[in-house]
C-alpha cells in the first residue's frame, strides 16, 4: 500500500494528475492549504512566546505536538509522553 501512495503522492506532485473529492466543490490543495496554515499559525505562537523559561521549553515541544495530533498528523511515539 505504501507503494502505491509513493506512486500517487508523485503523480500529484508533479502535476500529472489532480485530484478532487467527490461530491464537494472543495479541491485538495485548497484542504492542505488552510490545514497547514493553521498549524503553522499555531506553531509560530507557540514559538514565539518568549514568557517561558528555557525549563519550560520542554512544553513548547509539547504544544506544537499537539498541534500535529489536533490535526490527525502522526509525528511517531518518539514524542508520545502520554
Amino acid at each position: 500500500m505504501d507503494l502505491l501512495k509513493d506512486i500517487i503522492y508523485d503523480k500529484i506532485e508533479k502535476n500529472e494528475i489532480t485530484v478532487t473529492i467527490a461530491g464537494k466543490n472543495t479541491d485538495i490543495d485548497k484542504i492542505v492549504e488552510s490545514t497547514c496554515y493553521k498549524a503553522l499559525n499555531e506553531i509560530k505562537s507557540i514559538i514565539e512566546n518568549d514568557s517561558l523559561s528555557d525549563e519550560e521549553c520542554f512544553l513548547k515541544i509539547e504544544e506544537i505536538i499537539r498541534v500535529f495530533e489536533r490535526l490527525e498528523c502522526n509525528c511517531g511515539y518518539r514524542h508520545d509522553f502520554s
